[in-house]
Formats: structure tokens, sequence, C-alpha cells
């Protein structure tokens, strides 16, 4: 079971957990431009992830809401480096899940676009090999001619930048693939980046009940592949909804209409 506190109280499990899940903001469902969400889990002391991983903060519920929230998407976009440390590949929904885009209109697979600047990836990986839809890799002009090339084989590759990631060019290629729902799942540089560009539209964010301590970074950054969000940009958001089970947090905040 769990709670719903705002915005307005209720108890909720079975097929009414998941439709109140599943059912888009109205600000998405009344916009005709394409919707950027993230999704993400930090612990209360403000960890995003624990030895390098954000699935040691979670547990059922959260697992239950990330996979939910996934099974929405026109386009699922992510970092190299999620891809890498989050052990990404083979089919990303359980047949349910695929049953379920089916009769909502959607492609049974949402395909997986990787944003990775330096193409510091291999085309052996599973997210590749496994991959039940041919996945998109959105870099720089400046990247490695020979790890494109090799990359080619297996993803389609495509610019969305000379020598740092442009936001509006990345939401653009996406957008004219027909992917209006862009649901991302991280990493922190990526955030970072769509964060300075006000380009993010809905965040869901999980706060799970735990002190992590140590070195751990938080849910958005700068880096050398966004060196335009390196620098603090303060962003206001809305919160429309709270969620709680087991002491765990489930926050959604849009972006305020301009």
């Amino acid at each position: 079971m769990m709670e719903r506190i705002f915005p307005d109280a209720a108890l909720l499990s079975g097929a009414a957990l998941d439709h109140e899940i599943l059912a888009a903001p109205p600000e998405n469902r009344r916009s005709t431009k394409p919707w950027v969400s993230f999704n993400f889990i930090a612990s209360i002391d403000g960890a995003a992830s624990v030895d390098g991983q954000s699935g040691q903060l979670g547990n059922a519920w959260d697992q239950r809401v990330f996979t939910l929230l996934r099974q929405t998407a026109d386009v699922i976009l992510v970092g190299a480096q999620t891809i890498r440390s989050e052990g990404y590949g083979g089919e990303l929904l359980s047949k349910s899940a695929q049953a379920w885009r089916s009769a909502n209109w959607l492609s049974e697979h949402p395909p997986l676009a990787i944003v990775s600047g330096s193409l510091n990836l291999e085309a052996e990986l599973e997210v590749f090999t496994q991959a039940p839809v041919r996945p998109l890799i959105l870099t720089l002009a400046s990247a490695p001619q020979e790890r494109r090339e090799a990359l080619a084989e297996v993803a389609d590759v495509v610019n969305v930048g000379e020598d740092s990631l442009d936001v509006e060019r990345v939401i653009s290629e996406l957008a004219a693939r027909g992917y209006k729902n862009i649901c991302s799942e991280g990493g922190p540089t990526l955030l970072g980046s769509f964060a300075a560009a006000n380009r993010v539209d809905e965040l869901n964010l999980t706060v799970s009940p735990l002190l992590v301590g140590g070195a751990a970074g938080r849910i958005a950054k700068g880096g050398p592949e966004a060196p335009e969000a390196t620098s603090d940009v303060a962003r206001s958001m809305e919160l429309t909804r709270i969620l709680k089970a087991d002491s765990m947090l489930f926050l959604r905040y849009v972006r305020p209409v301009e």
C-alpha cells in the first residue's frame, strides 16, 4: 500500500496505484511541445548513489515507480556513464508493460538514446548486442572518428553539439524522430546540462530514507562534456505530488507555466 499525501490524501494499491503513476501531469497532456522528464533517487543527505550505483538507494516500491515511469516514455534518454554503471541491456520492460504500451498506441519497446561526447562505449556492451530496437547515440562533432565508425555498426550515431552538448539539438533530434515524451534516467551531468538550459519540464525524485555520507555526488552537476552546466543555476519547480511508502518519498515537480 502506498499513501498519497499531496495534493489530496488517499491510500493506493494495485491498479489504482499503477494508474496514479502512469498518468501524465496535466501540463504534459496540454503541451504540444516535447516534454522532458527526469527520474532520480537520492538519499536524505543528498547522495545520488552508493558505491557508484543508484540502485542501492532504492527498494521494491522505488523499482515499481521507476518501471512505470519508464513504461510511458516515447524514448529513454541516458548518459553513457549511467549505461555503464547501472548495467543497461536487453529488454527494458516486462511483457505486461509491453502489452500496456501497445494498447496505448506506443511501440512495445521504448528506444534508448545514449548521450556520449567521447563515444567511450564498447560495441560489445549488452545495451547494443541485446537491444530489442536499435539504440541512438547522441554525440559531439569532436568525437573520435574511429569510435564513431565502430559504434555505427550497432547504433545510429548523430551529432548534437560541436565541443559541448547542445540541449536544444538533443530535444530537436528526438522530436524529429517523433519522440514527444522524453524520459531521462540520468546521470547527474545530463540533468545538470538540461537544468542549465532550463529544459527540465518534470522531475520525479525518490527520497530514500538512508544516510550515505562519503563522497557520493548529487543528482545534478556540471562536467567536461557540459561546460555550460558548471555554473550554479537556480530554477524554480512546482511540487505537484507526494507519495509515501516505507519511509520513502516519491516527489513530482514540474516547471511552472511561463
